[in-house]
């Protein structure tokens, strides 16, 4: 499908995840040991990224992504996060724009470069993604070089030589990748090494669903659609506890403090209705109190009871 004709779509389907994404085995990209294919893009601020640049020089973790895919958006606050830690002297983070993963009616199979360009500006400013992002030309020149699955991420050592690769976005493999590189360099005096096993080919569904809703809402009806019509009842639950979920994972602060707050009010309630209660019924003999009746004698000396 990654021929220029195909590249580009403008309906998700369940095909599309199932033989390029889960049965591809990243047979189009680069492997561990291979060279990295090289390649130029422009980011947002207009900048020229070249990867022949950084050779010798620099390692580069190289993440590939869209605003409509839900893993892409479950992997951004860990990728801010090694990139506000690592980028520097040793390690760059080029995020390549791609093709929309769950294309609608918002967001959509961009007919023309500098849509392509506000889509990814729009993203950025969304996400609050820190790394410097290409905007991939039309017809996913980088992106299909590298294989073309919807979030993967390769970390491309000094030697311009794939180190390490991800079908998916997991910062926190690439994380333990990246600490082995970097030792492995610093110990040995080398450019190249494999890390972590090479590859991690694992998919990250339950962070995923935790940003689904989001994603896709970017995309619009239309790509909700299609998500939870291709993937059938697991779509639906993904989406529907996506929905749910979601705003406590990005404002776990803002749901505690809801909770509290609900909390609050309720006792509040509970405390102010038994103050009134007390103040009503002040002076009188408490009405949620069982008291024993008093006696009192008379002049003959014998006991009338009070009722």
């Amino acid at each position: 499908m990654f021929g220029l004709k195909h590249y580009n779509y403008d309906t998700f389907t369940k095909d599309l995840l199932v033989n390029d994404a889960l049965k591809s085995k990243f047979r189009r990209g680069p492997r561990p040991g291979d060279s990295a294919p090289d390649f130029e893009g422009r980011t947002l601020d207009g900048e020229w990224i070249r990867l022949k640049d950084y050779k010798g020089r620099k390692n580069v973790v190289l993440t590939f992504g869209s605003a409509t895919c839900p893993f892409t958006a479950a992997s951004i606050e860990g990728l801010n996060d090694l990139y506000h830690e690592y980028a520097g002297d040793d390690v760059e983070f080029p995020f390549v724009y791609v093709r929309e993963a769950h294309p609608g009616e918002r967001l959509g199979r961009r007919e023309t470069f500098d849509d392509k360009k506000e889509a990814a500006q729009r993203f950025r400013e969304e996400e609050s993604l820190d790394v410097p992002i290409i905007v991939d030309d039309l017809n996913g020149k980088i992106h299909r070089k590298y294989g073309g699955l919807p979030n993967p991420t390769y970390i491309i050592d000094k030697s311009g030589r794939v180190a390490f690769r991800a079908r998916w976005t997991r910062p926190n493999v690439i994380e333990d990748a990246l600490d082995e590189l970097l030792e492995r360099q610093q110990e040995r005096d080398t450019e190249h090494a494999i890390v972590h096993g090479g590859e991690d080919t694992s998919m990250p569904l339950t962070l995923a669903m935790f940003h689904a809703h989001r994603a896709l809402g970017r995309g619009g009806r239309k790509a909700i659609a299609d998500f939870r019509r291709e993937l059938g009842v697991p779509g639906r639950i993904v989406h529907t506890a996506s929905r749910v979920a979601e705003p406590i994972v990005l404002h776990p602060g803002r749901a505690i403090a809801g909770v509290l707050i609900a909390g609050g009010v309720i006792v509040g309630g509970l405390l102010l209705g038994h103050k009134m209660r007390q103040k009503r019924y002040a002076g009188l003999r408490d009405p949620y109190r069982y008291q024993m009746p008093r006696r009192r004698s008379n002049a003959e000396g014998d006991y009338a009871v009070g009722i």
